[in-house]
Protein backbone atom coordinates (compact mmCIF):
# COMPACT_ATOMS: atom_id res chain seq x y z
CA UNK A 1 0.00 0.00 0.00
CA UNK A 2 1.21 3.06 -0.83
CA UNK A 3 2.28 6.33 1.27
CA UNK A 4 0.19 9.18 0.42
CA UNK A 5 1.30 12.38 0.09
CA UNK A 6 -0.54 13.09 3.07
CA UNK A 7 1.15 10.66 5.90
CA UNK A 8 4.58 11.60 4.81
CA UNK A 9 3.37 15.37 5.26
CA UNK A 10 2.34 14.09 9.04
CA UNK A 11 5.58 12.17 9.63
CA UNK A 12 7.57 15.16 8.04
CA UNK A 13 5.81 17.03 10.26
CA UNK A 14 6.52 15.28 13.43
CA UNK A 15 10.09 15.08 12.79
CA UNK A 16 10.80 19.19 12.03
CA UNK A 17 8.75 19.40 15.68
CA UNK A 18 10.86 17.28 17.36
CA UNK A 19 14.28 18.93 15.64
CA UNK A 20 13.13 22.55 16.24
CA UNK A 21 12.31 22.35 19.85
CA UNK A 22 16.01 20.07 20.29
CA UNK A 23 17.90 22.25 18.07
CA UNK A 24 17.07 25.15 19.98
CA UNK A 25 17.92 24.07 23.66
CA UNK A 26 21.15 23.16 21.86
CA UNK A 27 21.63 26.61 21.32
CA UNK A 28 21.64 27.13 24.60
CA UNK A 29 25.19 25.15 24.68
CA UNK A 30 27.12 27.67 27.03
CA UNK A 31 24.41 27.28 29.70
CA UNK A 32 24.46 23.61 29.61
CA UNK A 33 28.14 23.32 30.18
CA UNK A 34 27.89 26.10 33.06
CA UNK A 35 25.49 24.11 34.72
CA UNK A 36 27.55 20.76 34.13
CA UNK A 37 30.74 22.25 35.09
CA UNK A 38 28.72 23.37 38.59
CA UNK A 39 27.66 19.89 39.37
CA UNK A 40 30.98 18.22 38.86
CA UNK A 41 32.55 20.30 41.33
CA UNK A 42 29.78 19.56 44.11
CA UNK A 43 29.73 16.31 42.99
CA UNK A 44 33.91 16.43 44.61
CA UNK A 45 32.60 17.76 47.29
CA UNK A 46 30.63 14.79 48.39
CA UNK A 47 27.71 16.51 47.08
CA UNK A 48 24.34 14.74 45.96
CA UNK A 49 21.84 15.39 43.28
CA UNK A 50 18.10 15.55 44.32
CA UNK A 51 15.27 14.59 41.50
CA UNK A 52 12.13 15.88 41.49
CA UNK A 53 9.32 16.03 39.39
CA UNK A 54 5.46 14.68 39.23
CA UNK A 55 3.70 11.76 37.23
CA UNK A 56 5.55 10.89 34.14
CA UNK A 57 8.09 13.70 35.35
CA UNK A 58 8.09 11.74 38.44
CA UNK A 59 9.51 8.35 36.30
CA UNK A 60 12.81 10.78 34.91
CA UNK A 61 13.25 11.90 37.75
CA UNK A 62 13.99 8.06 38.45
CA UNK A 63 15.79 7.93 35.61
CA UNK A 64 17.61 10.74 36.05
CA UNK A 65 18.85 9.58 39.51
CA UNK A 66 19.59 5.77 38.21
CA UNK A 67 21.54 7.40 35.26
CA UNK A 68 23.82 8.91 38.40
CA UNK A 69 23.71 6.23 40.89
CA UNK A 70 24.24 2.85 38.61
CA UNK A 71 25.76 4.48 35.00
CA UNK A 72 24.46 2.19 32.09
CA UNK A 73 28.55 2.81 30.32
CA UNK A 74 30.84 -0.32 32.11
CA UNK A 75 33.63 1.98 33.97
CA UNK A 76 31.81 5.60 34.69
CA UNK A 77 32.07 6.53 37.92
CA UNK A 78 28.89 6.07 40.01
CA UNK A 79 27.81 9.61 41.48
CA UNK A 80 24.86 10.05 44.46
CA UNK A 81 21.64 10.61 43.19
CA UNK A 82 18.36 10.38 44.48
CA UNK A 83 14.70 10.91 43.26
CA UNK A 84 12.19 12.22 46.28
CA UNK A 85 9.14 10.81 44.15
CA UNK A 86 9.86 7.56 44.59
CA UNK A 87 8.75 7.12 48.22
CA UNK A 88 5.86 6.62 47.74
CA UNK A 89 5.17 6.64 52.01
CA UNK A 90 6.73 9.73 52.59
CA UNK A 91 4.84 11.68 49.27
CA UNK A 92 1.88 10.66 50.63
CA UNK A 93 1.73 11.50 54.17
CA UNK A 94 3.01 14.86 53.52
CA UNK A 95 0.92 15.34 51.46
CA UNK A 96 -1.99 14.64 53.37
CA UNK A 97 -0.94 16.58 56.25
CA UNK A 98 0.61 19.78 54.71
CA UNK A 99 -0.86 19.68 50.88
CA UNK A 100 0.87 18.56 48.35
CA UNK A 101 2.96 21.70 47.33
CA UNK A 102 4.78 20.86 50.03
CA UNK A 103 5.87 16.86 48.93
CA UNK A 104 8.99 17.81 47.33
CA UNK A 105 9.69 20.79 49.68
CA UNK A 106 9.77 19.02 53.16
CA UNK A 107 12.37 16.16 51.96
CA UNK A 108 14.38 18.81 50.46
CA UNK A 109 14.86 20.33 53.64
CA UNK A 110 15.49 16.76 55.93
CA UNK A 111 17.71 15.33 53.01
CA UNK A 112 19.67 18.17 51.21
CA UNK A 113 23.12 19.40 52.69
CA UNK A 114 24.77 22.85 50.96
CA UNK A 115 26.88 21.03 48.66
CA UNK A 116 24.20 19.14 47.09
CA UNK A 117 22.06 19.77 43.91
CA UNK A 118 18.25 19.93 43.32
CA UNK A 119 17.11 19.07 39.97
CA UNK A 120 13.06 19.87 39.22
CA UNK A 121 11.08 18.25 36.09
CA UNK A 122 8.08 20.22 35.05
CA UNK A 123 6.99 19.82 31.31
CA UNK A 124 4.97 23.02 31.35
CA UNK A 125 6.91 24.88 34.58
CA UNK A 126 3.67 25.49 36.20
CA UNK A 127 4.43 22.29 38.78
CA UNK A 128 3.50 24.19 41.93
CA UNK A 129 5.72 21.55 44.62
CA UNK A 130 8.59 20.84 41.99
CA UNK A 131 8.42 25.28 42.30
CA UNK A 132 8.15 24.78 46.28
CA UNK A 133 11.25 21.93 46.48
CA UNK A 134 13.64 24.10 44.31
CA UNK A 135 13.03 27.43 46.27
CA UNK A 136 13.39 25.47 49.50
CA UNK A 137 16.68 23.90 47.73
CA UNK A 138 17.64 27.54 47.07
CA UNK A 139 17.19 28.61 50.50
CA UNK A 140 19.68 25.93 51.85
CA UNK A 141 22.23 26.98 49.30
CA UNK A 142 21.66 24.04 46.93
CA UNK A 143 22.66 24.66 43.36
CA UNK A 144 19.23 24.40 41.56
CA UNK A 145 18.59 23.66 37.87
CA UNK A 146 15.29 22.46 35.96
CA UNK A 147 14.31 20.81 33.62
CA UNK A 148 10.63 22.88 31.33
CA UNK A 149 8.42 22.43 28.84
CA UNK A 150 6.32 25.07 26.81
CA UNK A 151 7.80 28.76 27.59
CA UNK A 152 9.10 27.35 30.66
CA UNK A 153 6.28 28.58 33.50
CA UNK A 154 6.67 30.02 36.86
CA UNK A 155 9.68 27.95 37.15
CA UNK A 156 12.10 29.93 34.48
CA UNK A 157 10.89 32.81 36.42
CA UNK A 158 12.00 32.14 39.56
CA UNK A 159 15.13 33.54 41.19
CA UNK A 160 15.55 30.44 43.30
CA UNK A 161 16.68 28.88 40.04
CA UNK A 162 19.82 28.94 38.96
CA UNK A 163 19.29 27.52 35.59
CA UNK A 164 16.46 26.63 33.74
CA UNK A 165 16.52 24.67 30.20
CA UNK A 166 13.71 24.59 28.43
CA UNK A 167 11.93 22.25 25.91
CA UNK A 168 9.96 24.90 23.96
CA UNK A 169 7.50 23.55 22.87
CA UNK A 170 3.59 22.84 23.56
CA UNK A 171 3.51 19.10 22.83
CA UNK A 172 3.54 17.00 25.53
CA UNK A 173 5.95 14.23 24.14
CA UNK A 174 8.07 16.32 22.16
CA UNK A 175 8.77 17.43 25.59
CA UNK A 176 9.39 14.13 27.01
CA UNK A 177 11.47 13.46 24.35
CA UNK A 178 13.85 16.69 24.59
CA UNK A 179 13.95 16.04 28.27
CA UNK A 180 14.94 12.40 28.18
CA UNK A 181 18.09 13.59 25.12
CA UNK A 182 18.67 16.59 27.66
CA UNK A 183 19.31 14.50 31.14
CA UNK A 184 21.76 11.62 29.41
CA UNK A 185 23.44 15.11 27.45
CA UNK A 186 23.89 16.42 31.60
CA UNK A 187 25.39 13.25 32.54
CA UNK A 188 27.80 12.59 29.90
CA UNK A 189 28.85 16.15 29.94
CA UNK A 190 29.24 16.04 34.30
CA UNK A 191 31.08 13.05 33.69
CA UNK A 192 33.77 15.02 31.37
CA UNK A 193 34.16 17.76 34.01
CA UNK A 194 34.52 15.65 36.89
CA UNK A 195 37.15 13.79 35.40
CA UNK A 196 38.89 17.28 34.27
CA UNK A 197 38.46 18.73 37.58
CA UNK A 198 39.22 15.74 39.66
CA UNK A 199 41.80 16.41 42.73
CA UNK A 200 44.62 14.13 40.79
CA UNK A 201 43.79 15.26 37.03
CA UNK A 202 46.80 17.14 36.87
CA UNK A 203 48.81 14.38 38.18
Amino acid sequence: MPVTSTTREAVSDAFTRREAAGRALAEDSERIARACRAMATRFHRGGKLIVFGNGGAGTDASHIAVEFMHPVIVGKRALPAMALSNDAATVAAVGARDGLAEVFAHQVRHWAGPDDMALGVSPDGWCANVLRGLEAAHERGLFTMALLGGDGGAVARSPAVDHALVASSGDPAVVKEIHVTMYHVLWELVHVFHARTRPDAAR
